[in-house]
């Protein structure tokens, strides 16, 4: 991480999944349409507390216990292994930057109890048909959840999608607006000075949105 990025207040967030009829479903819940993400499905998640912090441990673990936590006080599960997914970093300039740690975990079983206060309410989406929902206007959706969702589209099962994982990468966001959209774009993309025609962005204008990498 760069000394700016060091500064930043860090988050966990839990992307709970389950074998579903037509393949895997991904827990996604909407927040209220105030404060961070008004509207939006996300996973569930948050900042890490100072309850979430062990001596000597790192960022990313007190990150998965935040995770854990968050998760138990939105919906109500208490869920167990979970396996490093990815880490994002918001674009300089926003008016909240909060760097976050996604993780990937099987659903533990369970009622969902949504909290009322953060979340309105929840479902169970193959990722396939929560990406053609945000492109039809039935969902929103932020640049991190867009793209996990795009990944899990790969994956056969729920074991398929927590045993495939290298390196969680670290995805530092830019974005340049265009007269139709924004171009949201990470370190390997042309834009971020990676030369050479290399594409690593999201392409987010009306009609779909597409990931362009090269």
């Amino acid at each position: 991480m760069s000394s700016s990025e060091d500064d930043l207040p860090v988050a966990g967030t839990a992307v709970i999944l389950r074998d579903g009829a037509d393949g895997v479903e991904a827990l996604l819940l909407r927040r209220p349409d105030r404060g961070s993400f008004a509207g939006a499905w996300v996973f569930p998640g948050g900042m890490i507390e100072p309850g979430d912090r062990r001596p000597g441990a790192d960022e990313r673990e007190d990150a998965r216990r935040a995770a854990v936590r968050e998760t138990g006080e939105e919906v109500g599960l208490e869920i167990g292994r979970m396996v490093p997914l990815s880490c994002w970093v918001p674009p300089p300039g926003i008016p909240k930057r909060v760097r976050t740690w996604f993780f990937l975990a099987a659903d533990p079983g369970g009622e969902i109890h949504a909290s009322p206060e953060e979340v309105v309410e929840t479902r169970w989406c193959a990722p396939a048909a929560a990406l053609a929902a945000r492109d039809d206007g039935r969902l929103t959706l932020m640049p991190p959840t867009w793209r996990t969702l795009d990944e899990l589209r790969e994956a056969t099962d729920v074991e398929d999608a927590l045993t495939r994982r290298a390196d969680p990468p670290v995805f530092r966001t830019r974005f340049q607006r265009t007269e139709t959209g924004t171009i949201f774009y990470w370190d390997g993309d042309e834009l971020a000075g990676a030369g050479g025609g290399a594409r690593e962005r999201l392409v987010a204008e009306d009609p779909p949105w597409r990931l362009e990498r090269s």
